[in-house]
C-alpha cells in the first residue's frame, strides 16, 4: 500500500494516526489478537471502573473502541464502493450512554473485538490501490479510505494507552499487552 499522505485525513486525526509507526496492516492485524488478550488480563470486576467521576468506565471504553471501528469501517466501504454519499457524524456520547455496556462481560467484549475485527480484515483485504484513494466526506471533513484504516487502529491504540495510564496504572495488570 502506499504511504498515507496529510490530505488524505483531517488533522484532528493526527494523534491516532502517529501512534501507526510501521504498516498499517500489520498493527491491524497484531491487534486482532493483542487487544483481545488485553482485555482478557482485565479483572472483570473492574470492569465498571471509572478513574473519575466524570469518566467512562472500561467497559464503556472498550465498547466505544467496538462502535468507532464499526462507524469508520462503515464509512470506508461507502467509500470503498464509490459512494460519495457526505456521511453524518456521530455523538459518541450518547453511544456510550445509550449502551449499557457495564452490564458486559469483558470475556464478551474480547470475542465481540475479535470476530469484528477479523471480518473488516477481510474487506480493508480487499481494497485495491484505487479503492484505497478513494475520498469522501464523512463528518464534514474529506478523508480517504486508507486514513480510515490508521485511524482504526491508531484509535485503538490511543486508547489502550489511556487504559493503561489512567485506568490501570494502579492495578496489578499486565501492561505489556496491546
Amino acid at each position: 500500500m502506499s504511504p498515507l499522505k496529510s490530505d488524505e485525513y483531517p488533522a484532528i486525526f493526527n494523534d491516532y494516526i502517529e501512534t501507526v509507526t510501521g504498516d498499517v496492516y500489520d498493527d491491524l492485524n497484531d491487534q486482532l489478537t493483542t487487544f483481545p488478550e488485553f482485555i482478557a488480563s482485565i479483572p472483570e470486576d473492574l470492569g465498571s471502573y471509572k478513574y473519575a467521576e466524570d469518566k467512562w468506565s472500561i467497559k464503556e471504553v472498550l465498547n466505544h473502541i467496538i462502535d468507532a471501528e464499526r462507524i469508520m469501517t462503515y464509512r470506508a466501504l461507502r467509500f470503498g464502493r464509490n459512494d460519495m454519499t457526505a456521511l453524518a457524524s456521530f455523538e459518541q456520547d450518547e453511544f456510550v450512554a445509550n449502551g449499557r455496556h457495564n452490564e458486559r462481560k469483558m470475556e464478551d467484549l474480547a470475542q465481540e473485538f475479535y470476530h469484528l475485527r477479523k471480518a473488516n480484515l477481510y474487506l480493508f483485504n480487499s481494497f485495491d490501490e484505487t479503492e484505497l484513494a478513494r475520498k469522501g466526506m464523512a463528518s464534514d471533513r474529506l478523508i480517504s479510505v486508507r486514513a480510515f484504516l490508521y485511524i482504526i487502529a491508531g484509535h485503538l491504540n490511543h486508547h489502550v494507552l489511556i487504559l493503561k495510564s489512567r485506568y490501570l496504572k494502579d492495578q496489578n495488570i499486565n501492561n505489556d499487552l496491546a
